[in-house]
């Protein structure tokens, strides 16, 4: 069966996990749009308007409550996790014994090319279980203007990364947190890797200027070296292995990791993606 076509009820609620954060709010927003089930997790418990359970990876008792009676699984690595073995390939394993077996795995561009980053080491993990795996091989967020960069643009109003004279083609989490929609709601998706893109391939430079005429404010981008970069991010309190691996993601922007357009995701969603300026344009606010 090709993507597009419905898959039969759902007979228990789909667990989102990251749920607090952009990935897990649009995959939410999207699966109820559609009329699944959903189930949150977050690591404190809270209120929410959907089912809520705890789940918090660095208290693997917490996994069977979480998965039990779950029929799929949207996985998203937290930033701080470096080490995914006993966090989220225990997850997965978790899930598996409770026997679920749809998984959507939030990944990056070229996770099979670079092993040593921990997105391909859960690929690989979940490659090698009994799991019905999606992979979603997303490029650079547009999100991250709003999330790690939004205090150097809103408080220094400069963009400090150390992609040289990289591009990127930015994606807006919304149009992923469909497709993971459509991959838990439709049949075709199981077993598949996609590459997920924005429409266009942007410089930092060019970004500057997007946010320079969205706040009616000069922005710049101060090209930073890696060390800088990683020291910047000590200095705000990041632990070493979140400082690793986002060092290395921006520096491989340098060496066009993330400059190619894909038309994958166009494809999936039925429509254009969202474009760097729209995702701006409706958040302006977080920069001011």
């Amino acid at each position: 069966m090709s993507p597009g076509q419905a898959l039969h009820t759902l007979a228990g609620p789909i667990l989102v996990t990251g749920a607090s954060g952009n990935m897990g709010r649009a995959t939410l927003r999207a699966l109820r749009a559609r009329g699944l089930p959903v189930r949150a997790g977050l690591r404190d418990g809270g209120a929410s308007e959907v089912e809520t359970v705890r789940l918090d990876f660095g208290r693997p008792e917490t996994f069977a409550a979480a998965v039990a009676g779950a029929s799929g699984l949207l996985l998203v690595r937290p930033p701080a996790i470096s080490d995914v073995r006993p966090t989220l390939c225990a997850l997965v394993d978790a899930a598996l014994a409770a026997g679920l077996r749809r998984v959507v795995f939030l990944s990056v561009i070229g996770a099979e090319r670079r092993g040593y980053i921990p997105h391909a080491k859960v690929e690989h993990h979940l490659q090698g279980s009994a799991a019905a795996w999606t992979m979603l091989r997303a490029g650079f967020f547009a999100q991250n203007l709003g999330d790690v960069y939004r205090n150097d643009i809103r408080e220094r109003d400069e963009l400090f990364i150390p992609a040289g004279a990289g591009r990127a083609a930015f994606v807006d989490v919304r149009d992923l947190g469909e497709v993971a929609a459509r991959c838990f709601s439709e049949d075709g998706h199981a077993e598949q890797a996609y590459t997920l893109t924005g429409p266009e391939a942007l410089g930092f430079a060019e970004v500057a200027a997007l946010l320079s005429a969205e706040l009616g404010r000069a922005v710049h981008y101060r090209r930073a070296s890696a060390l800088g970069y990683a020291a910047r991010l000590r200095r705000q309190g990041l632990p070493w292995g979140q400082v690793a691996v986002q060092t290395i993601l921006h520096v491989g922007l340098r060496f066009g990791q993330a400059e190619a357009v894909d038309p994958t995701l166009p494809r999936l969603l039925g429509r254009p993606a969202g474009t760097l300026a729209a995702y701006i344009a409706d958040h302006r606010s977080l920069w001011t």
